[in-house]
């Protein structure tokens, strides 16, 4: 189950191809002709992902994988084979074997003869009355709360690299899998390239890292980056590549034709990106993120080394999606004077004309966007947004039913009014449910042909039912030794009310229902003034509709970082979430956004 003796000589090349189902579809051809690579990998699958997977393959039984995955392998697979480049990917997602499948027809179209394996045992569909018997309810990592009776849409436990280390054994040339963490599409090359053990946990983690910052694309290679103007080339940026050495350490580039920049800022950014605490928990190992070390390496090669590696927990993460129900949404434009005014009585029209008002569903959402400015200068600036949502099981409520009494108000309501999106039907919304159970009952299964490999899970760490509580421990802790810091560095030094963005970069998304935002300085004075400055408590303030929400704040002073985890912002996940950003992709620059006086000092030119 290792690589050749030559592979312990050299890193291994890992290149990334695909960040998410829909992204760049030429970046597969891209990476094979940019450079020699040993590996070309792609992250298909976020939690919203397996949901849309769930509705194809409803339409369409033979469905359930992502098919842009198949035409990248039509584009490379005869140049793949012939260079010696592997490939591993997660576009099995809900059917690895009908991803294989269909790779394998595409290959026999052309003429050519890969070993095509693919990866189960993450789909926990078929076993889920199993597990009720055996006493695991599924509770939601958050509220505890059981799973119960709901109608459950899928169901798939977050499995590690050792299946796809075990096909590449076999002699793979193609690795189809399921549901796998994102950074074990790199771990499970690099394992098997080296050699590692299971018990090898610094180079393992060290290897979590290198996934980590190339999961996402293009992210690692200046896009969505923070201090985008110092990016050359990102109207098209170029896909990352790992670079994973013996020890675990690993070089992150590019290919040097490619648009795009990598940095140190660039590589922290993206370290930040959907995380929680420091203890960054996976299948395979928990990688420390407080033990990362970057160094510019030279030109677009950032060096990750240091890394540290614990066992990891004896619990697996399960990703279940349920069917939440109907719901509709309608968007209102608001215009000039009386913004306030005009909002109340077009909601309180609208509630009055529905038997049982607003109380006739599960769920409504109203929300008022003051995009407006004072004195607008165009009819655009004159404009605030209303945006109402109703959401229930019943489709025929949230349906025409709903739809048609917005129209009605048309030449009733409000002068000016008009609308961005009166809905004309309802859509059908699932919602996300983290829970977990015992890793000994997660097993992978190694396909190739009419063969079969059981490949077992390994757990060491205590469950995550204890992760969890170390976790909010940690959190807590942070946050009290921040509320009792000195007053940030240069607090006696004359000030400027400058953008907190002008010096400090962001990056946020979403974990589950929860959102994270990690904020990081390119200075060591700028990272204490942040630390001092940057409580939860200022957080609060500065972002409002956190205000009434819990918040767990994590210090990574290696990266020169701050990661705040705001639980329930995203109510039941991105697919049942009302607010605008659904995904929290946004929530960095709006804190980016917000005045702040920093001393004049700290704002200089950064040094990285």
């Amino acid at each position: 189950m290792t690589g050749s003796g030559e592979h312990t000589r050299r890193a291994v090349r890992i290149a990334n191809c695909s960040g998410f189902y829909g992204d760049r579809l030429s970046a597969a051809r891209e990476m094979v002709d940019g450079g020699p690579i040993d590996f070309l990998t792609g992250d298909w699958l976020a939690e919203l992902t397996m949901l849309i997977l769930a509705r194809n393959r409803i339409r369409e039984p033979s469905g359930g994988y992502a098919r842009t995955f198949v035409t990248q392998m039509e584009q490379v697979m005869g140049d793949c084979l012939e260079r010696g480049i592997k490939v591993v990917s997660n576009a099995g997602g809900l059917s690895p074997r009908g991803c294989a499948d269909a790779v394998t027809e595409v290959a026999e179209r052309l003429g050519l003869s890969p070993v095509v394996a693919y990866v189960e045992g993450d789909d926990l569909m078929g076993r889920l009355g199993e597990l009720r018997d055996a006493g695991i309810d599924l509770r939601h990592m958050e509220t505890g709360e059981p799973l119960g009776e709901r109608q459950v849409l899928t169901a798939n436990a977050y499995i590690g690299g050792w299946g796809i280390v075990e096909a590449l054994a076999r002699g793979a040339d193609i690795v189809v899998t399921g549901r796998v963490t994102d950074a074990a599409l790199t771990v499970g090359p690099a394992a098997w390239w080296h050699g590692w053990g299971r018990d090898d946990f610094d180079q393992l983690a060290g290897s979590v890292v290198a996934g980590h910052v190339i999961e996402c694309g293009a992210q690692a290679t200046g896009g969505n980056y923070a201090f985008f103007t110092e990016i050359p080339g990102l109207e098209h940026p170029g896909f990352p590549i790992a670079e994973v050495f013996a020890d675990g350490s690993s070089v992150i580039t590019k290919h040097p034709s490619h648009g795009g920049a990598v940095k140190v800022g660039t590589v922290t950014a993206q370290l930040l990106y959907e995380i929680g605490s420091p203890a960054y928990i996976n299948p395979d190992v928990t990688a420390r993120f407080d033990t990362i070390s970057l160094s510019d390496d030279a030109p677009d090669r950032v060096r990750i080394s240091g890394v540290r590696g614990e066992p990891p927990p004896s619990s697996a993460k399960v990703s279940v999606n349920f069917s939440g129900g109907w719901r509709s949404s309608t968007t209102l434009y608001l215009t000039g004077l009386d913004i306030e005014a005009k909002a109340a009585l077009v909601e309180g029209a609208l509630w009055s004309s529905i038997p049982g008002g607003r109380d006739a569903f599960a769920e409504t959402d109203v929300t008022l966007a003051r995009t407006d400015k004072t004195d607008p200068a165009t009819n655009e600036e004159a404009s605030a947004v209303l945006r109402i949502t109703v959401m229930d099981k019943d489709e025929r409520k949230v349906g025409r039913a709903f739809s048609s009494k917005v129209t009605e108000l048309a030449l009733a309501s409000y002068p000016g009014l008009y609308g961005g999106g009166l809905t004309a039907g309802a859509t059908l919304y699932g919602v996300f449910w983290p829970a977990v159970i015992p890793s000994p009952l997660v097993y992978q299964e190694v396909v190739i042909g009419s063969e079969r490999t059981l490949v077992e899970s390994t757990s060491y760490a205590p469950d995550a039912t204890t992760e969890e509580a170390s976790d909010n421990h940690e959190a807590h802790e942070s946050h009290a030794a921040a509320e009792t810091a000195d007053p940030p560095e240069g607090a006696e030094e004359p000030t400027r009310r400058v953008p907190l963005g002008t010096i400090f970069g962001t990056r946020s998304g979403d974990k589950a229902g929860n959102a994270n935002l990690g904020v990081w300085a390119r200075s060591d004075p700028a990272y204490r003034w942040l630390a001092g400055y940057l409580t939860v408590e200022r957080l609060k303030f500065l972002l409002p509709e956190t205000s009434d929400m819990e918040v767990r704040r994590y210090e990574l002073p290696n990266l020169r970082a701050l990661n705040f985890v705001i639980v329930r912002l995203l109510g039941d996940g991105v697919a049942a979430s009302t607010r605008q950003d659904a995904q929290a992709k946004s929530l960095g620059e709006w804190l980016r956004a917000r005045y702040a006086d920093i001393a004049v000092s700290l704002l200089q030119p950064p040094g990285v």
